[in-house]
């Protein structure tokens, strides 16, 4: 007898954990709940979340509620009456009687290792910390944000290469191999839920554009993780000429300057500025307007930057 299972989740974290489900043996995916189409791009034409998409190329219905808590949205939920929720990054909280719904509850596949980086943006937060590892949780639901208990965990070790975008790639595919681990030991009950410790909780609250902007009073090792952290979105920032100027990557020089915090220099070819207590430099950056360049091929035509 297969398990029949309604999927949620929106962005590209959670298409291998998708594709996973609807390939595997004694899982039925009957459903799949995303966010509705949003305006996106300079032309602002309505974009599909990614699992929108892959649902529709694997013949899945799909269902795009602005709230999961509408009507004819619960109504669909129980005509589909899943065994199983399983959640990968669907952006909407749970209410208890969705979670309640399936015989099996609501499982979720989070990336990160909780009970640290609760929320949103765990990747994120966790670049900009400085941790040394990160990692994909697979915990049943709860009414709390991420505070349910939990099944199963896989840890990464984060690299300095690593940003949000390429980490976030290795954990969806992370989370997927790991919840087909667990599902069968969970679904036959000799897998039970470890309660999270409530020492160690951190929260990683949903970014906003701002949170990109690169303040040159910090140091330059925190610029350089910021840079990372918040690569793709919403992008490292600062404002040059009266416009943003995109940092894609940045590294923190060996070098010595007596300059003002703030100060646009030139090391080795490359733009950098100072810091609050060293130089960064800018190793690809994207002006406005234009496409992203490496710092070199910016500094042939940034005749002011100096200045």
């Amino acid at each position: 007898m297969s398990i029949k299972i309604v999927f949620m989740g929106s962005p590209d974290f959670a298409l291998s954990t998708l594709s996973a489900l609807a390939a595997a043996q004694n899982y039925e995916v009957v459903g799949v709940v995303t966010q509705p189409d949003r305006a996106s791009g300079r032309g602002r034409e309505l974009k599909a979340p990614p699992v929108k998409t892959l649902a529709l190329e694997l013949n899945i219905p799909v269902m795009q509620p602005e709230k999961l808590k509408q009507p004819e949205a619960m109504q669909q939920l129980h005509t589909w009456n899943p065994d199983l929720i399983i959640v990968a990054a669907f952006g909407q909280i749970l209410k208890k009687d969705v979670l309640d719904m399936p015989r099996y509850g609501c499982l979720n596949v989070h990336a990160s290792l909780l009970p640290r980086w609760r929320g949103a943006a765990p990747i994120n937060a966790a670049i900009l910390a400085g941790d040394a590892e990160i990692g994909v949780t697979i915990m049943k639901m709860d009414v709390g944000l991420d505070t349910g208990p939990m099944l199963m965990k896989k840890t990464l070790r984060l690299t300095p290469d690593h940003t949000t975008g390429s980490a976030l790639q290795i954990l969806s595919h992370l989370g997927a191999d790991l919840l087909l681990e667990t599902l069968p030991d969970y679904l036959s009950g000799n897998l039970i839920p470890t309660p999270q410790p409530d020492e160690g909780a951190t929260y990683a609250p949903m970014l906003k554009k701002e949170d990109g902007h690169l303040d040159f009073t910090h140091s330059a090792a925190e610029l350089e993780r910021r840079v990372r952290a918040m690569n793709p979105w919403p992008g490292a920032w600062f404002t040059w000429n009266g416009n943003p100027l995109k940092v894609l990557r940045a590294s923190v020089s060996g070098g010595e300057s007596n300059m003002e915090i703030g100060s646009r220099l030139v090391v080795e070819g490359q733009p950098a500025i100072q810091s609050a207590d060293g130089i960064l430099l800018l190793d690809e950056i994207q002006p406005a307007g234009k496409k992203s360049m490496s710092g070199k091929s910016f500094m042939a035509g940034a005749k002011n930057w100096e200045s």
